[in-house]
């Protein structure tokens, strides 16, 4: 099982914006720059979490992109259900409608593999992560290089 680059982008773009969390809106421009993703890629990105209500966009000459909840209440499990929807590794473990559902052994294993994926992803915070990550740049240039 592999997850796709929309997660991976966009648990780096969330961790990008919990880093601005109590700062001016982030533009989509920066976030790109500095992670290296295309802008219109980003805004693909960025509609789900919009519609699931983790990041608001303000306009105007001074608008962009806030996360609307605090960065210690979304955890990655979140942003990744948000862009790949359920975690199951095979449909019958969310679908019933198998008819070989009681003489299956191996669901209640994709079923554990699910249960395990979710429980790793929910101990991780967005607050834990900036935190992690802004360790991470200041040990690549010193001070903290935030987002203008």
């Amino acid at each position: 099982m592999q997850l796709s680059t929309k997660v991976r982008y966009a648990a780096r773009a969330m961790i990008e914006l919990a880093l601005s969390y109590k700062e001016e809106p982030v533009q989509l421009n920066d976030i790109a720059c500095k992670q290296n993703i295309s802008v219109k890629y980003l805004e693909q990105i960025m509609a789900p979490l919009r519609a699931r209500g983790y990041v608001r966009t303000q306009k105007g000459s001074h608008g962009g992109y806030h996360l609307a909840v605090k960065p210690e209440n979304v955890t990655l499990y979140d942003i990744v259900e948000s862009i790949e929807g359920s975690l199951a590794p095979v449909s019958c473990v969310d679908d019933n409608s198998c008819e070989r559902i009681d003489l299956c052994v191996t669901r209640s294993v994709w079923k554990r593999v699910k249960d395990v994926l979710i429980e790793e992803l929910q101990s991780h915070t967005l607050a834990e992560l900036a935190a992690e990550q802004e360790k991470l740049y200041e040990k690549q240039s010193g001070p903290t290089t935030r987002l203008p």
